[in-house]
């Protein structure tokens, strides 16, 4: 897909790899519709960008009303968006009977309940082109279930699971989905315990440019899916071809994922969004 001169609507835009990805996306020549919580943060991003190629707007995906506003926005951008990039995405590192169901219940709802309306309510534009597609920006946790991020992992399966399964749903027409997954990025996304946690189980991660660029080609060349770095390709596939082996090489690192995932601290603030991958080694 050529995408020069289409408009491309980008969640979690004033992220992590949303910066870099809004930026990679005007050098391929389109326009940017971008989406995000913070208005002065987005004001902050199209002053950095090539003027008049970026517009925003302001919603919180996981309501209603955020829904809302982007649809608006998309109704009246010219041309209209033929590119939806959900790059948005809530944090969650903790043992599991730790997180408290509230916490829980807001994860799944912008991670995975959020981006599915955002879908459905857009899909009547994304079809008004002869070619269109929906990136999904997931992670490896979406591939590979791990210790301490079950409730995140669940979310990025789930996502993963509703992309495969429209990517075969319109699979006789000209709308295409794709399933990108980023590994470790290093963005502020993580926690310093999330990121004391990689270095100790020495995870590799990307600079958030690098890896917007290649989620650009993915989405440039159509690719239904894409899994970055190695060896995280390596233990996604095992994962589905040998779970067995995966469950001992992780269960070998459960003392270390332990100590960081339950430190010694007084509360237990939930870790909030931007955008930032993390995956084992």
């Amino acid at each position: 897909m050529d995408l020069a001169g289409r408009t491309v609507v980008v969640t979690g835009a004033s992220g992590g790899i949303g910066v870099p990805l809004c930026a990679a996306l005007l050098a391929a020549g389109a326009h940017v519709l971008a989406v995000g919580r913070d208005e002065a943060r987005l004001r902050r991003l199209a002053q950095q960008l090539p003027a008049g190629r970026l517009s925003w707007a302001v919603g919180d995906v996981a309501t209603e009303v955020g829904r809302a506003r982007v649809l608006e926005a998309a109704r009246a951008a010219v041309p209209t968006p033929s590119v939806l990039v959900l790059a948005h995405a809530q944090a969650a590192f903790g043992l599991f009977e730790d997180q408290s169901p509230e916490e829980m219940a807001h994860l799944m709802q912008t991670n995975l309940v959020a981006p599915m309306l955002l879908v459905h309510a857009l899909l009547p534009v994304l079809r008004m082109h002869d070619a269109a597609s929906v990136a999904v920006v997931g992670s490896t946790f979406g591939s590979l279930a791990f210790p301490g991020f079950a409730a995140y992992s669940a979310s990025k399966f789930g996502l993963r699971g509703m992309t495969e399964a429209l990517a075969r749903e319109y699979a006789d027409t000209p709308l295409r989905f794709q399933y990108l997954s980023p590994r470790a990025t290093r963005t502020p996304f993580n926690s310093a315990t999330v990121d004391a946690l990689n270095v100790e189980l020495k995870v590799a991660s990307d600079a958030p440019a690098d890896v917007a660029r290649q989620l650009v080609a993915a989405i440039v060349r159509g690719a239904p899916r894409l899994q970055i770095g190695w060896p995280e390709k390596l233990f996604a596939r095992l994962n589905g071809a040998l779970p067995g082996l995966v469950d001992r090489s992780l269960r070998a690192s459960l003392p270390i994922i332990r100590r960081h995932a339950r430190p010694p601290r007084t509360s237990h603030a939930p870790q909030e969004t931007l955008r930032h991958e993390t995956t084992p080694r």
